[in-house]
């Protein structure tokens, strides 16, 4: 079906028979998600499946390079399955994974040794589940839940409506399993539809992203909370001038880190890194006028925050001093990688000196990576056999009207000198988003066009314009401006007279 709507959407250029071949060499992909480090760097599980399936396994590996090759953790139920989020306890022992394993779409919660034996089925959930976290004593897992519901966001297919519009809410809420005993509860408030989350040091309270429901129709309004768990009440603690996601407490506990930033959709994250006391005072703009954009964080310590940006079109993994705001870069590369949010691929050890990695480029094809931040060795070689069928990338930046822009320029397959090619502009959605250097069959191979057309002679140019990620948040702020005035336009009642 997919090559059939490309050769429909560009008929003189790619023929069926030329999406059928692409499709099939891009389908032949091993994809790589939700990588999950152990605390103690031993080992690494991920999710894997292939491009031109849905069926998704878990996989696990000792992060050594003479270790033996990934295993499939093997939970023996018939039928598909698809795996999701795994997660580990704190003592590197058990990860934590759901998977809808015998039960069609439905999750469930199972916990597996770190060696991929005993996989146990913990939970008996009636609803949406994702993004599991242990509490820092390992007897409780947290997780988000729409009990009786399937999930919300931007990636997520809406129910049909029937019947009176809105008479079933079902917000997204904090569910607590205690891990011996069984029992589940939900902590974070009906009214709340949390986004995300993270245990306080002690395990007594949570800070979250939320807002009131409707399910998650009020993201971009979005606070951040405290929840104290005992009594099951929500504080606002900061209620921002845009949207705020990756929501971390500090080692200590006095403090939270989070990003803020002009955001489209929630789970593809980009801004400044802020920090806050938890008591919601002293609100901090750690980066203010850095020409990139945070998308993800991890608090190593009370005064070191390590995170992943987006610099023009490649990626930096840097680390931020509290002390004084320094920033050290300690790796950038012409790659895609962030942890948290939606599709992540890149995870750290506790002590944030080992880290794993899903990389790729739109010349490799993705394979797991693992070792000291910059220093990772290849754990994986299942895509070994594949090579581009298209052109080279090439990175540009310009200046339009004072502001610095850059794009990816993708040549077709075969240039000859002296002869003029055809070029095709794809502009990303969003608009808060960038065009990153990928192997284009993710994302359900919706990328396949940008190889197709370069294989069939066009020069293809994706920029990542005024609005994008990659340099400030300069970049984004007009944007806002235009966003307001077209919302104003069609509300207006003139236009709704047209």
């Amino acid at each position: 079906m997919k090559h059939l709507l490309l050769a429909c959407l560009f008929p003189m250029a790619l023929t069926a028979q030329t999406m059928q071949q692409l499709t099939e060499q891009l389908g032949k992909t091993v994809l790589y998600g939700d990588i999950a480090l152990s605390p103690d760097g031993k080992h690494v599980a991920w999710v894997q499946s292939t491009a031109a399936t849905t069926s998704k396994h878990t996989y696990i590996r000792e992060t050594s390079g003479s270790a033996p090759a990934a295993a499939m953790v093997n939970i023996s139920r018939a039928g598909e399955r698809t795996d999701f989020d795994p997660a580990w306890a704190p003592d590197s022992k058990t990860f934590a994974v759901f998977s809808s394993a015998g039960e069609k779409e439905q999750r469930q919660l199972w916990t597996v040794n770190a060696d991929g034996s005993n996989p146990t089925k913990i939970t008996s959930l009636k609803g949406y589940a994702a993004r599991p976290r242990w509490s820092h004593d390992g007897k409780q897992i947290a997780f988000l839940y729409i009990e009786g519901a399937s999930g919300g966001g931007p990636l997520m297919a809406a129910p049909a409506t029937t019947g009176v519009i809105d008479r079933a809410i079902h917000n997204q809420r904090i569910a607590v399993l205690d891990v011996a005993s069984g029992q589940l509860r939900q902590v974070s408030p009906e009214n709340l539809h949390i986004y995300d989350y993270d245990w306080a040091p002690d395990d007594k309270m949570f800070v979250a992203t939320a807002a009131p429901g409707p399910g998650d129709n009020n993201w971009w309004i979005a606070q951040i909370y405290t929840i104290d768990i005992a009594k099951g009440k929500a504080t606002s603690i900061y209620k921002p001038s845009l949207q705020v996601a990756v929501t971390r407490w500090s080692p200590d506990g006095k403090s939270i880190a989070f990003i803020e930033g002009l955001m489209s959709d929630e789970g593809f994250h980009g801004g400044d890194l802020f920090t806050i006391a938890a008591d919601g005072r002293n609100v901090q703009n750690r980066t203010r006028g850095r020409k990139s954009s945070i998308s993800s964080l991890f608090c190593l310590a009370p005064d070191r925050i390590l995170f992943t940006e987006i610099v023009g079109g490649a990626s930096a993994i840097s680390e931020l001093a509290l002390a004084n705001n320094s920033v050290r870069t300690i790796w950038k590369g012409a790659e895609h990688l962030y942890a948290f949010g939606n599709f992540p691929n890149f995870t750290v050890s506790k002590d944030g000196k080992f880290a794993g990695a899903e990389r790729s480029s739109f010349e490799t094809p993705p394979e797991i990576w693992a070792g000291p931040i910059g220093d990772w060795h290849q754990l994986t070689g299942n895509n070994s056999g594949l090579t581009a069928s298209w052109g080279k990338a090439e990175n540009l930046e310009w200046t339009n009207e004072g502001f610095n822009i850059q794009g990816w320029l993708l040549s077709p397959a075969k240039v000859e000198s002296g002869k003029k090619y055809p070029l095709v502009v794809l502009i990303h959605g969003g608009p808060s988003s960038a065009e990153m250097p990928d192997w284009p069959a993710s994302f359900g191979m919706s990328r396949a066009i940008i190889a197709a057309l370069s294989s069939r002679g066009y020069y293809v140019l994706m920029p990542n314009p005024r609005g994008s990620y990659g340099q400030g948040e300069d970049l984004l702020a007009p944007t806002l401006k235009i966003l307001a005035a077209a919302i104003c336009a069609t509300c207006s009642p003139e236009w709704m007279l047209r």
